[in-house]
């Protein structure tokens, strides 16, 4: 290949390969082909005010792969910019998620690491004459913002001098004042019809302890004003933001024009990640953690990235969600099922196969000689015969699920009912001859007999039965528990609550459910995070919070069929 610059190679193998392509990804070609950048620098830039949600595992592909395609870097810094709702806790679970997904930052920043020269850059918007110091109340500013038909009413403040505002902003940073009582504002147009560019505030008093600058600051820059200045001082190229920050771009271009930064970025917008039955709000999610409606940031049922991990989602599985949604710069819904699909297709050929029991009916089969334990063939995963087989233990005592009998059977009804016979997966034909019952007339037990010639693998082509149905040896059976789990939220979709309603209302009550059964014994020793796939109920995953040596808990992944088909 030619000498040419890394980019330019970059592209000529792009343009020759098939790719997914985008909106954004088409500016990121023409900037490298025009000459307008030399190397694409991204970043993601979360505030550390809670955990990441499946909405910012879209940006963060974005970011991160956009940047990777062409050669390029990416940042991954946090807009801690406000001390009163961050926590070093946050930090660190952001991190672990991003790496979780499967990327490395090329750079670790903090807008906190450059508060001085953020405060060097107010300075020079006073000594400019674009920035003043006020004192009207958040009150009065909002009664004098105007509105969208209405111009906004000027500061009484607003032509203090230039002396006067350096003085004022001096003492604010000493802590001569109380929180709230002074603001930096910046001087722009009280009549612009973007009501961002009406003088906003640049800086507020805040006496609170930083988490990563302690009590070094008691005034802190607002994101509006900080987030362009970390862009510039990084040298950002395409600073990605989600569509409800269209209206700030005029903002941020004024603030890295006026402040003179030596790098000038651009922000381009897309459309943010909406999904049926889902909370993509972080505000509403820490408001279900901190109500106690769900087991804290990590809950199975939240759609947060801890969450989803805990739960069972793969990277693999995220990142190809992400990628099959695409870039648009039209806000859309998507199906919650396209999710489940991804993992759904990630899992097919790396879970083992195993039964479980979820809701035990125990099964004695009369004619099955008196403690034998026999051992039987079974195939690990079907679908990729190279992982093997294993063996699983039968005897005369099995356990089935409660719903795969029933005394008096509806029509096309094929499993076990009273003179009916069935396949037990993996083992032989046995039929049921006799119900037990308790007092209240429930049945507990049943009695079967089985068919010893017709021992699965070994080619009996004899009668034919319409049923099979999954069991557990029960006297080597482990206990197990098992957490299915619905959507958390109904048919809400964010924004759109009735009159009188907040989406707490439509809360799932019925989200979650425990049930006690048993799996062979072959999965004993199953480790947090082991995926498996029970036949006929699903994948799921070895919870990794509450599973213990004593007791294995299995969280429901997703369930093995669905409706849904990827849209051509």
């Amino acid at each position: 290949m030619a000498d040419y610059p890394f980019h330019i190679e970059r592209l000529i193998v792009l343009e020759n390969k098939p790719s997914s392509s985008n909106f954004i990804k088409s500016i990121v070609i023409d900037d490298l082909k025009s000459g307008k950048v030399d190397k694409v620098i991204t970043r993601f830039p979360p505030e550390p005010n809670g955990y990441l949600h499946i909405g910012h595992a879209k940006s963060i592909c974005l970011n991160f792969e956009l940047a990777d395609e062409y050669g390029g870097k990416t940042n991954l810094r946090f807009d801690d910019t406000n001390p009163l709702k961050e926590d070093v806790e946050y930090v660190e679970s952001i991190k672990e998620d991003v790496k979780w997904l499967g990327f490395e930052w090329d750079g670790l920043f903090f807008a906190s690491d450059y508060f001085e020269e953020m405060y060097n850059r107010a300075v020079l918007l006073i000594k400019k004459g674009k920035a003043f110091v006020c004192d009207l109340s958040p009150e009065q500013m909002r009664e004098m913002r105007g509105t969208l038909t209405e111009p906004g009413q000027e500061s009484p403040y607003r032509n203090r001098s230039v002396e006067e505002n350096l003085d004022l902003f001096g003492r604010m940073r000493n802590g001569e004042f109380k929180d709230g009582e002074k603001v930096l504002r910046a001087k722009i147009d009280m009549g612009s019809p973007n009501i961002n560019m009406r003088d906003p505030v640049l800086y507020r008093i805040s006496h609170a302890t930083h988490h990563n600058t302690g009590d070094t600051w008691c005034i802190y820059p607002m994101y509006a004003f900080a987030h362009p200045l970390e862009d510039a001082i990084e040298g950002v190229t395409h600073s990605i933001c989600t569509l409800e920050f269209e209206d700030q771009r005029p903002l941020y271009d004024w603030v890295v024009h006026e402040c003179e930064m030596e790098n000038v970025p651009h922000q381009y917008e897309f459309a943010r990640l909406n999904i049926t039955n889902t909370v993509m709000s972080k505000r509403k999610l820490k408001l279900l953690v901190d109500e106690k409606f769900v087991d804290g940031w990590d809950d199975p049922r939240m759609p947060t990235i801890s969450g989803l991990r805990r739960r069972g989602f793969t990277p693999e599985s995220i990142r190809a969600f992400c990628r099959e949604i695409g870039v648009a710069r039209s806000n859309s819904l998507v199906d919650a099922k396209m999710l489940d699909h991804f993992i759904r297709e990630d899992l097919k050929l790396k879970a083992p196969r195993t039964m479980g029991i979820l809701r035990p009916l125990k099964v004695v089969i009369t004619n099955y000689p008196e403690g034998q334990v026999e051992m039987l063939d079974a195939e690990i995963n079907p679908e990729n015969p190279e992982m093997g087989i294993r063996q699983i233990p039968f005897s005369r005592e099995i356990y089935i699920e409660q719903d795969d009998f029933m005394e008096v059977p509806p029509s096309k009804y094929h499993r076990l009912y009273p003179g009916n016979e069935v396949r037990l997966k993996h083992a032989y034909f046995v039929k049921c001859n006799d119900v037990i019952k308790d007092e209240n007339g429930n049945v507990v037990e049943i009695h079967c007999t089985y068919d010893p010639e017709t021992k699965s693998g070994t080619g009996f082509t004899g009668r034919k039965v319409k049923g099979t149905i999954h069991w557990v040896e029960a006297s080597n059976a482990v206990p197990a528990e098992f957490r299915l789990y619905e959507p958390l939220i109904l048919d809400e979709e964010e924004g759109e609550e009735e009159e009188g309603k907040t989406f707490l209302d439509y809360v799932n009550p019925n989200s979650l459910e425990i049930v006690q059964g048993f799996i062979e014994p072959n999965m004993k020793d199953a480790e947090p995070h082991d995926k498996f796939q029970f036949f006929r109920h699903g994948y799921f995953n070895v919870d990794p919070k509450y599973t213990t040596a004593e007791k294995r808990i299995f969280n429901l992944i997703v369930s093995l069929k669905s409706s849904f088909k990827l849209p051509k």
